[in-house]
């Protein structure tokens, strides 16, 4: 039997005052990483037990709180020695096995796996995936004389999810710069107004460590009893509500996930995802924004830090825009086999309805040497067929 168990520490001792901030990396850092170690667990059993998933189903599914995210282990209690000091265990729920095939339904509790936090599935994406590693030999030998930009790479199909995360996770995940939110330009007066709906995100089905709770509010978010109600008598438990359904249909231009570009240079794999946001006439003109979430993922053993970034923003008006700067939103980010990814988000303004943009971000080894990490070139397009914005948050 594979009893593989994801915890939650409910303090029993005041807090002090002042957290350390090495307190809150590593406990996020533990979250990520024992999620990591449920898909190697999983890999390491799959093909070789043929009562894998009945026993992965019974498996224990335990959560930290108030820290995001996981501590797994084989067995059902902690040892005095690893057990975090002032605290107690709870168990919350049961893992499942991970789809290899299909999609997960609205209301799917899930563990994310690179940044260990809760959520909860709202409704999948369909998304382009262009993978500038999986390039057809054709196409790899045509650009073998041509500039890195050139590259025609064709996408496929792949599945995202819109989710809410758990309130009670956003402050320890350290792995990214903040919560992430939907952001859109509302149809207000002010032209540099700007709005977000915190603790909503955009996650890949390989991303998703699903599993059960017999808890009717499992996830804290504002929005969770609004969008989703509890049904124990369907799987999984939790339904669409009217509103969730109505509030997708009437933000769809603002929400929807069309195109993901990925590339790797020297085991560095950068993840680019552009949102429009919207259109605002200002000075006589208009102006085109986008937001775009970008994840840097070590794929390799050794350790490296991000110090530079170098932007190139081409605008249909004709314009072309160089960027250079110290790390990214304000940080250099370490990554190492403990914690291999970092994610952020930022946005961009145009003078034309479409554009390009594309980079690279400057990488330093233990040793002091440096490299150059390509990012992928993406386009930023408007959609045609736009709707009038939302107007605020309200329902």
């Amino acid at each position: 039997m594979v009893h593989l168990s994801l915890y939650k520490i409910v303090t029993t001792l005041p807090r002090p005052r002042r957290r350390r901030r090495n307190d809150v990396i590593v406990r996020g850092n533990m979250a990520a990483c024992m999620a990591r170690r449920f898909i190697s667990l999983l890999s390491r059993y799959r093909g070789v037990r043929s009562n894998l998933v009945a026993d992965v189903r019974a498996a224990q599914c335990i959560s930290l709180r108030p820290v995001c995210g996981c501590c797994l282990q084989q067995n059902r209690t902690l040892s005095s020695r690893n057990r975090p000091e002032g605290k107690v265990l709870e168990t919350v729920g049961v893992f499942e096995v991970p789809k290899q095939q299909g999609k997960y339904e609205t209301g799917q509790l899930f563990l994310h796996s690179v940044f260990g936090y809760r959520g909860i599935v709202l409704f999948p994406w369909q998304a382009r995936l262009y993978d500038r590693d999986v390039a057809s030999p054709i196409t790899e030998k045509a650009d073998a004389s041509a500039a890195h930009g050139s590259k025609e790479v064709k996408g496929k199909t792949h599945t995202y999810y819109q989710v809410l995360i758990d309130a009670r996770d956003c402050p320890h995940i350290s792995q990214r710069s903040q919560t992430e939110a939907v952001t859109f330009l509302a149809n207000h007066d002010d032209s540099r107004a700007l709005y977000a709906i915190p603790g909503l995100d955009y996650v890949s089905h390989e991303d998703v460590l699903p599993y059960s709770s017999t808890d009717q509010l499992p996830i804290q978010h504002e929005l969770f009893e609004r969008f989703l109600s509890y049904d124990q008598t369907k799987v999984p438990p939790f339904l669409a509500r009217e509103t969730l359904r109505a509030w997708q249909e009437k933000n769809h231009p603002w929400l929807e996930l069309s195109d993901v570009h990925r590339e790797t240079t020297e085991n560095i794999r950068i993840t680019v995802i552009p949102f429009y946001m919207g259109m605002r006439e200002a000075q006589n003109s208009h102006v085109y924004w986008w937001r775009y979430c970008i994840r840097l993922e070590n794929l390799g053993s050794e350790v490296v830090q991000l110090r530079e970034r170098h932007w190139r923003i081409f605008s249909l008006s004709g314009t072309l825009e160089t960027v250079r700067g110290r790390g990214v939103v304000g940080r250099e980010p370490v990554l190492s086999k403990e914690q291999p990814a970092f994610q952020y988000s930022s946005h961009v303004s145009l003078q034309a309805s479409s554009g390009h943009m594309w980079g690279t971000f400057r990488f330093e080894r233990p040793d002091g040497s440096h490299f150059d990490v390509r990012i992928p070139p993406f386009s930023l397009e408007s959609n045609k067929d736009e709707k009038t914005p939302p107007s605020g948050l309200h329902w």
